[in-house]
This record gives structure tokens, C-alpha cells and sequence, in this order.
């Protein structure tokens, strides 16, 4: 398994709140009402108001562990020796480039986000890191095929995920695995909002892909165990 983790942005605030209760049963808002009463009030930003946290995952076919591989273009992120916001903002830009450049191989694919107001950030950052720990959870296992597999080392299975806590609710997030063309649009959103601002406007990033090592080979049979949340073309 290998893990990116950049945490670009710690968001902090704090806020002030007052309860009262009532007899009366119809004095209430809904989830949606209250949802839609914070956005009404929250401070916007250039990607919009609050905060966005999601993930999106895609699976795709790698015939070798070439240069031109997935593997290969991935590696080189993973060589990223810097803590600038432009840099590791480029770096999501470029995982989500590279994997619509190999569209033609991919498989499945899921996406998931949830909106958080702006005094919400503590909230948002541990979403954030719940999403981080359930995929790294997952990738911490080996597939390694028997000694006397012909396939050890060759054709295999990748997902590739992508964590990001990004400022504003207008990045893109739904619509993953539906159709090839939604994922694109999913991918398209997360590249070009990581750049707005010279990066500034995401809070944290993480890149994770199995199988890391180069023996390692992900059959489909794993694929519907440990990723089923992947949904396919």
C-alpha cells in the first residue's frame, strides 16, 4: 500500500451557542431546514460556503508495471518533497489527470462527500480523517498470488483513492460509477477547485493506491471483498 498524506491547513474556531428547550412539538427544524438555514448564513468563499469533505475511488486494469503504467505515474507523486500549498494542490490535480488519462482501463468507481459549515471545522477535519483511516485500513493488505502463479507481477487490478477536505461547496463529488462520463466529471471538478487560490482553498489531501508492490497482483475476487462500496461501468 502506498499512502500521500498532506494535511495543508488546520482550520480552528470557536463558537458560542445557546440551547433552549420547548413544550411545543411543532417548534423544530428538520436535518434539511437546518442545513439549508446555515447556508443561508455562512460566509462565502471562491469555491462557495463551508466546507467540503469527500472521496472518490476509481479501479482500473494495469496490463505491466511500465513507465507509462498507472503504477509508474503514481510513483512520481509519491517522490513529491515539498509542503507548499501549490505543490501538493498540483499533486491532487495531477493523480486526478493522470487517472482520466487512463479512462480507457477503468473498471468501477465510488464517490462520497458531506458538507460542513465553517464552525464546523473540527467536525470537518475528523470526517476527513475517517475517510483517511477507513481506506488505509483497507490498503494495509498484501495480495500476493502463490510462488508458482504465472501472474506474479503482471496484469492486475488498481484502486487508486483520493481524500480531500476542500473550502466551498461547489466541487463536484456525485455521480462516481454511475457512468464513465460522471466519473470524469467528479475528477475534472476535484483537478481544477485544487487549484483556485494557488491551492489555498484545500485544507488537507491524501493519495492511496493497491497494490504498491511491484508482485502484487489485485484479482477481481478481492475487489468485490474489500472495495464493495466500487460500483461498474
Amino acid at each position: 500500500m502506498i499512502r500521500i498524506c498532506f494535511l495543508l491547513t488546520v482550520l480552528t474556531g470557536t463558537v458560542s451557542a445557546f440551547l433552549a428547550s420547548t413544550k411545543s412539538s411543532r417548534n423544530y427544524l428538520s436535518s434539511t431546514e437546518t442545513f439549508l438555514f446555515d447556508k443561508l448564513f455562512e460566509e462565502e468563499g471562491m469555491l462557495g460556503k463551508g466546507i467540503t469533505v469527500g472521496k472518490i475511488q476509481v479501479c482500473l486494469r494495469s496490463m505491466d508495471r511500465s513507465d507509462s503504467s498507472i503504477f509508474s505515474l503514481l510513483e512520481d507523486h509519491a517522490d513529491l518533497d515539498s509542503s507548499e500549498n501549490e505543490d501538493l494542490s498540483r499533486m491532487a490535480n495531477d493523480v486526478c489527470l493522470d487517472l482520466m488519462r487512463k479512462s480507457d482501463d477503468w473498471v468501477s468507481a465510488c464517490s462520497t462527500s458531506k458538507w460542513f459549515s465553517g464552525k464546523d471545522a473540527t467536525k470537518a477535519e475528523g470526517y476527513y480523517n475517517e475517510l483517511s483511516n477507513e481506506i488505509a485500513t483497507k490498503f494495509e493488505k498484501e495480495y500476493y498470488p502463490d510462488e508458482d502463479d504465472e501472474t506474479v507481477g503482471g496484469p492486475t487490478l488498481v484502486v487508486v483513492s483520493l481524500v480531500l477536505e476542500i473550502q466551498g461547496d461547489s466541487t463536484k463529488f456525485d455521480g462516481s460509477g454511475y457512468s464513465i462520463s460522471q466519473t470524469k466529471e467528479v475528477l475534472s471538478s476535484i483537478a481544477s477547485d485544487c487549484l483556485i487560490d494557488d491551492g489555498y482553498c484545500v485544507n488537507a489531501v491524501e493519495a492511496l493506491w493497491t497494490p504498491s508492490e511491484r508482485k502484487e497482483v489485485l484479482a477481481k475476487n478481492d475487489i468485490i471483498v474489500d472495495f464493495p462500496e466500487l460500483v461498474d461501468f
